[in-house]
C-alpha cells in the first residue's frame, strides 16, 4: 500500500512519499521536486485553487476574472468553470475537474517514484478554507481516483512535520510546549499556535490573512517598473498581456535576489515590447519602503493568535516559519520583533507541508508502523444551527461529534451556518440544510425525543451524521431507575452526555415508618428508531454529476495516454530524420555510397516537410509506418558501421583464444598441469587451432578487399560463433582430469604389532593444548579443537 502526501499550492505542488527509511519528496519527470500548479490545455492554467466551491457570481471570482490569462465561465450549476480547447473542441471544465487533472498528474509522479499504483493520500488545504471549499477538494480527489484519507490544514501538516521527530517533548502530564507556525506562501498568510507533548499535537488556534502573500510583493515591483518603463521608454506594459507575464517573472526573480543582497540590483529584459530592450534597478531598502502597507499586515494575525489562546509572548517556546515568501528579510524581522525571539528555520520551507501530509497518511495507513502521535485540529470558524447557539465555537477541537436532543412531532430541518460572516473569507455563511425525516409524535400525542448527532469530520467538513427517535413503551408496573447515556469515544468522536429520565423518583431520602408504602410506577421501555436524513449542503457536486465527472476523467486519462503514444511516435520520426541526416555526413559517411546517400537524404527531407504539413496530425500507426520506411533504407548503413566497429574486437578475441590453446597443448607437455595429455590429444588440439587460424586469416583477407559501402563478407556473429566452437572443442581435451594413481600403503609399527588396546584403529589422545593427535599415524596433522564437533 502506498502512502502519499500532496501539497497543492497556488503556484507550486510537492509530492512526498513514505518509505521504510522515512519521508521523501519525489521528483517529477523533469527531475524537479517542485511541480508548477498549472495545466497545459491550449493555454497555461494556473491559480485555479482559489475558485474552489465558489459561484460564478461570487464577488471574489468577478474581481479576479479580468486579470486571468484564461477565461472563466459559468457552469450549469452556477459555479465557476474554466473554458478550454480540448480535442479541438471548446469545453468548460469545473474547478473540480481541473483540480482532478492536476491531482492525476501528481499521482503519476508518485506512481513513477514508487513503481506501483497510488490510491490512499492526504491532501493539504489552507486552514481558512470553508465547508464548500473543502467539499470541492474532496470531490476533485474522488474524480482523480484517489482515496483522500484526510484534508489536512497546511499549518497542521507543518506542525506534524516539526513535532513527530522531537525527542525532548514534555511528558503528557507536564506543561505543553507552545510553538507558533507561520506559513507565508504565494497567495495566503496562515499562522497557528500548537501545544506539544510527547506523542501529542493539539492545535490551539489559527489566524489568517487569505489575501496576503508573495504575489502582493510581486505586484508592487510590477507596478513600479510599469510606471518606470512608461516614462523611460513610452511603453504601456499593461496593454500587452504577454509582456506583462514576462515582467511578473522577472520581478519575482528580482525579489528573490533582493532577499539575499541589499545593494542595487538590475532588471534587464531583451526585446520586451516592440523589439525594445528595457532595464531598471532597485535595492532592498527602496523595495521595503514601497511595501510598508503590505508589511503592516504581518502582525495582526500574530496578535490574534495570542488573544484567542490567552497566551503571553513568554509562553511561546519557538516560532517556526515556512513558505516561499517567508524568506523576505523584512517579514522575518517583523515576526522576530513581535515575539522578541530568533526565528526557527529547522524545516524545509517549501516541502514541509507535503512531508507532514505524508506522515499523516502513514499514521492513518495500516501498512506502516509509525510512532504513536495523536493530532487534534480545530474548527476555524464557529458553526451554529438555527435555534441554537454555536454548536462548535471557534477553535473547537476537530474531528468532533456532538449529540443534540430535540422534541418534535413532525419532520424538521436543521440549518447550519457560520455565525461570523465578517471573519469569513467567503460570501455565503450558509453550510447547508439537513432534513430529519419520519418524525412522529408519541402514542400519547406528546412530542417525541429526537437525538441528532452532528459532526465536524477529519476533513473539517460539517455534517449531520445520524438521527434517532426514542419511542416510549409502557409495560408492567415496577420501579425503573434513571438511565444515563454514557459518553462514547471512538475514532475521535466524543458524544455529549445526555441524561434520559425514563422515570422520576419522589420523596427522596429515608422513608418514615409511619408513611404508607409508595405506589409503584409503571415500568417504561424505550425503543430507538433510526431516522433517514436528507442532506442538502450549500455546495457539493450531485452524485450523478460526480459519477459523470469520474467517468469523463477516466476517458480523458485514456485519451491522454493515446495522445502521448501518438506524439511519441511522431517525435520518433522527427528524431530519426534529424539524427540520420547528421550521421550521413559524419560517422556513417564511409559506409554509404553516394547514390544511396542522395536517395536517403531526399527521403529524409520529404519526411520532414510531411511532418509539418500533412503529417502534423496523423494517427499513431501512420507515424510507425513512416519510421519503418526510413529505417528500411537507413538500418543497413547503421549495421555496416556497427560491424566495422565490433569486427576488430571479435577477431582479436578469436586470435587470443587460438594462442592460449596452442601454448598449452604441446607434446611433450611444458607444464605439470598438462602432463596428462598424450600425443593423440595434442595432435587433435593442434589441428583444431590450425583450422581456426586458417579460417580467421581467410576471413580477414576477404573482408579487407570488401568495400565499406557493401555488406561485410563475414559478420561479427560468425566470428564469435567460431570462437565458441573452438573453445567447446578444445577445452574438454585440455582440461580433462588427471588419472588417479594409488600409492602402496605404508604400515606403521603399531599396525605391524597388531591392534592397540584391543582396538582395530589407532587410539587418539588429547594434548594439554586443546588439540587432538592421532598416535597411530606419525604423519597425521594436528588440528584445533572446534566446539560442537564430534571427534572419532
Amino acid at each position: 500500500m502506498s502512502v502519499i502526501g500532496f501539497d497543492v499550492g497556488f503556484m507550486n505542488c510537492y509530492v512526498a512519499v513514505a518509505r521504510a527509511g522515512g519521508i521523501e519528496t519525489v521528483a517529477n519527470e523533469y527531475s524537479d521536486r517542485c511541480t508548477p500548479t498549472e495545466l497545459h490545455l491550449w493555454k497555461n492554467f494556473q491559480g485555479f485553487k482559489r475558485f474552489h466551491g465558489r459561484a460564478f457570481s461570487d464577488p471574489y471570482v468577478q474581481k479576479l476574472k479580468n486579470s486571468l490569462v484564461y477565461d472563466i465561465a459559468q457552469m450549469p450549476t452556477g459555479t465557476a468553470g474554466i473554458k478550454v480547447m480540448y480535442m479541438e473542441e471548446e469545453k468548460v471544465f469545473s474547478i473540480e475537474q481541473v483540480t482532478a487533472m492536476l491531482l492525476t498528474k501528481l499521482k503519476e509522479t508518485a506512481e513513477n517514484a514508487l513503481k506501483k499504483p497510488v490510491a490512499d493520500c492526504v491532501i493539504s488545504v489552507p486552514c481558512y478554507y470553508t465547508d464548500p471549499e473543502r467539499r470541492s477538494v474532496v470531490d476533485a480527489a474522488q474524480i482523480a481516483g484517489l482515496n483522500c484519507l484526510r484534508l489536512m490544514n497546511e499549518t497542521t501538516a507543518v506542525a506534524l512535520a516539526y513535532g513527530i521527530y522531537k525527542q525532548d517533548l514534555p511528558a503528557p502530564e507536564e506543561k505543553a510546549r507552545n510553538v507558533v507556525f507561520v506559513d507565508l506562501g504565494h497567495s495566503g498568510y496562515q499562522t497557528s499556535v500548537c501545544a506539544f507533548n510527547k506523542g501529542k499535537l493539539k492545535v490551539l488556534a489559527t489566524a489568517c490573512d487569505p489575501e496576503l502573500g508573495g504575489k502582493d510583493f510581486d505586484e508592487v515591483l510590477v507596478n513600479y517598473f510599469c510606471e518606470e518603463f512608461g516614462k523611460k521608454y513610452k511603453l504601456d506594459v499593461k496593454s500587452k498581456p504577454r509582456a506583462l507575464v514576462r515582467l511578473y517573472q522577472e520581478c519575482e526573480k528580482l525579489k528573490k535576489l533582493m532577499s539575499a543582497n541589499s545593494s542595487d540590483l538590475p532588471l534587464n529584459i531583451e526585446c520586451f515590447m516592440n523589439d525594445i530592450d528595457v532595464s531598471g534597478k532597485l535595492n532592498r531598502g527602496q523595495f521595503e519602503e514601497m511595501c510598508t502597507d503590505i508589511l503592516a499586515r504581518v502582525e495582526p494575525p500574530l496578535q490574534s493568535l495570542l488573544e484567542n489562546t490567552k497566551l503571553k509572548k513568554d509562553d511561546i517556546y519557538a516560532v517556526e516559519i515556512v513558505g516561499g515568501a517567508s524568506r523576505i528579510p523584512a517579514i522575518k524581522e517583523r515576526i522576530s520583533r513581535f515575539f522578541g525571539k530568533e526565528l526557527s528555520t529547522t524545516l524545509n520551507a517549501d516541502e514541509a507541508v507535503a512531508r507532514g501530509c505524508a506522515l499523516q497518511c502513514a499514521i492513518l495507513s495500516p501498512a506502516f508502523k509509525v510512532r504513536e502521535f495523536s493530532i487534534t485540529d480545530i474548527v476555524p470558524y464557529p458553526v451554529s444551527l438555527k435555534w441554537h447557539s454555536a454548536v462548535f465555537p471557534k477553535n473547537h477541537a476537530a474531528p468532533f461529534s456532538k449529540v443534540l436532543t430535540f422534541y418534535r412531532k413532525e419532520p424538521f430541518s436543521l440549518e447550519a451556518y457560520y455565525n461570523c460572516p465578517k471573519e469569513l473569507p467567503y460570501p455565503d455563511p450558509t453550510i447547508g440544510q439537513f432534513l430529519i425525516q419520519k418524525v412522529v409524535p408519541q402514542a400519547s400525542g406528546e412530542s417525541s425525543k429526537v437525538k441528532v448527532k452532528v459532526r465536524v469530520n477529519i476533513h473539517g467538513i460539517f455534517s449531520v451524521s445520524s438521527a434517532s427517535l426514542v419511542e416510549v413503551q409502557k409495560s408492567d408496573e415496577t420501579e425503573e431507575p434513571m438511565e444515563t447515556e454514557q459518553a462514547n469515544e471512538k475514532d475521535g468522536e466524543v458524544l455529549q452526555m445526555m441524561p434520559i429520565f425514563t422515570t422520576t423518583e419522589e420523596n427522596k431520602g429515608e422513608k418514615k415508618s409511619d408513611q404508607p408504602p409508595q405506589a409503584k410506577k409503571p415500568k417504561v421501555k424505550t425503543k430507538v428508531l433510526e431516522l433517514p436524513i436528507e442532506n442538502s449542503p450549500q455546495w457539493q457536486l450531485a452524485d450523478d454529476m460526480l459519477n459523470l465527472f469520474v467517468e469523463n476523467e477516466g476517458k480523458m486519462i485514456m485519451q491522454d495516454k493515446l495522445e502521448k503514444e501518438r506524439n511519441d511516435a511522431k517525435n520518433n520520426v522527427e528524431e530519426y530524420v534529424y539524427e540520420m541526416r547528421d550521421k550521413l555526413h559524419g560517422m556513417l559517411e564511409k559506409f554509404v555510397s553516394e547514390s544511396d546517400r542522395d536517395a536517403l537524404s531526399l527521403k529524409l527531407e520529404d519526411t520532414e516537410n510531411w511532418l509539418y504539413e500533412d503529417g502534423e496530425d496523423q494517427p499513431k500507426q501512420v507515424y510507425i509506418d513512416k519510421l519503418a520506411e526510413l529505417k528500411k533504407l537507413g538500418q543497413p548503413i547503421q549495421e555496416r558501421y556497427a560491424e566495422a566497429e565490433e569486427r576488430p574486437k571479435a577477431f582479436e578475441e578469436l586470435g587470443k583464444q587460438i594462442q592460449a590453446i596452442s601454448n598449452n597443448a604441446t607434446f611433450p607437455p611444458q607444464e605439470e598441469q598438462y602432463d596428462h595429455l598424450d600425443e593423440a590429444d595434442v595432435t587433435k588440439v593442434d589441428k583444431l587451432t590450425n583450422d581456426a587460424m586458417i579460417w580467421m586469416n581467410s576471413a580477414m583477407n576477404q573482408q579487407s578487399k570488401q568495400s565499406l559501402t557493401l555488406d561485410p563478407s563475414v559478420k561479427v556473429k560468425d566470428i564469435r560463433a567460431k570462437t565458441r566452437e573452438l573453445f567447446s572443442s578444445c577445452n574438454p581435451i585440455v582440461t580433462k582430469p588427471k588419472p588417479k594413481v594409488e600409492l602402496p600403503k605404508e604400515e606403521t609399527p603399531a599396525e605391524q604389532n597388531g591392534p592397540v588396546n584391543g582396538q582395530d584403529k589407532p587410539q587418539e589422545e588429547t594434548t594439554d593444548k586443546g588439540t587432538t593427535e592421532n598416535t597411530g599415524n606419525p604423519n597425521s596433522e594436528t588440528t584445533e579443537n572446534k566446539p560442537d564437533m564430534d571427534l572419532d
